[in-house]
């Protein structure tokens, strides 16, 4: 086993705008680690770069332009633009000699004049431990599904949607999970570290299972991009991700996500493009 999300998530300097990683097989979720990991160490080496704790992490959009597999990283980073409250970068992190990885534009921002207003509410949801975890033993005679290790580090708990299992008549998209790292990387004022939540975010498919109501071929949904807007730090150790399909055609699909404390409130807002793929051919 590896170490916690706050000690993995680590970038080495090894010359002017470039970094160093490795990363663990903790974090694979099918075949490759989740994407929101490799985006965090785009975004942990882009805030090394900017080096202004006055201006946090605002937005960030991520291409999937190649895998990143657990291993050796090298990852490159440029400041697009250094204003006096906000500052652009670009960074590409890519296993060590590939030529393609993902590529993270972000924006850090200061804190500035303007209206203040949240124009979206979370569902109506139970408390996370009155939520079935994903953890628990499914009914007698349904067959276990693969257990993939990001899963053994994030807990997750159903509190809106349907179960693979069950029966139903597809209706909508809603889905709304419970999750909560075992270990919470924290930033120093107790806050839930942006990138954990954006690691939380990119999990949107299963909207799309809930939408068409979990029937024919099995299939993987991979990103091709990744857009996160943190709107307030998370102060409580679950967060509800409130997911939604709004399309799906050509083989692709537009999902996104709200992401709420236990306080109730709104943490970040994410959209994503997937493409579908399907083991059988």
């Amino acid at each position: 086993m590896g170490g916690t999300f706050a000690e993995d998530i680590v970038v080495e300097p090894h010359g002017e705008g470039q970094y160093r990683a490795t990363l663990s097989h903790d974090w694979d979720l099918l075949a490759l680690p989740q994407g929101g990991i490799a985006v965090s160490f785009a975004l942990r080496a882009a805030a090394a770069e900017v080096a202004q704790p006055s201006c946090p992490l605002r937005t960030c959009t991520a291409v999937f332009a190649g895998p990143v597999a657990a291993g050796d990283l090298e990852v490159d980073v440029s400041v697009l633009r250094r204003g006096r409250s906000a500052t652009q970068t670009l960074a590409t992190v890519r296993n060590r000699g590939q030529a393609a990885g993902t590529t993270v534009t972000a924006v850090f921002g200061a804190v500035r004049r303007g209206p203040s207003f949240v124009d979206v509410a979370p569902p109506h949801v139970p408390a996370p431990m009155a939520c079935p975890s994903y953890r628990d033993d499914p009914p007698e005679g349904v067959q276990e599904p693969d257990r993939w290790p990001f899963w053994d580090r994030v807990e997750g708990r159903a509190a809106l949607g349907h179960a693979r299992w069950e029966e139903y008549a597809p209706d909508g998209s809603d889905v709304g999970t419970w999750l909560r790292f075992d270990d919470p990387p924290l930033t120093p004022d107790g806050a839930l570290d942006p990138l954990g939540v954006l690691t939380l975010a990119d999990r949107m498919p299963g909207s799309v299972d809930e939408r068409i109501g979990r029937r024919g071929d099995r299939w993987f949904a991979p990103s091709a991009d990744l857009t996160v807007h943190f709107c307030a730090p998370a102060r409580t150790s679950w967060v509800l991700a409130h997911d939604r399909a709004r399309w799906a055609g050509d083989g692709w699909a537009s999902v996104e996500t709200t992401l709420w404390d236990e306080d109730g409130t709104l943490v970040a807002y994410a959209t994503q493009v997937v493409l579908f793929t399907y083991p059988s051919g």
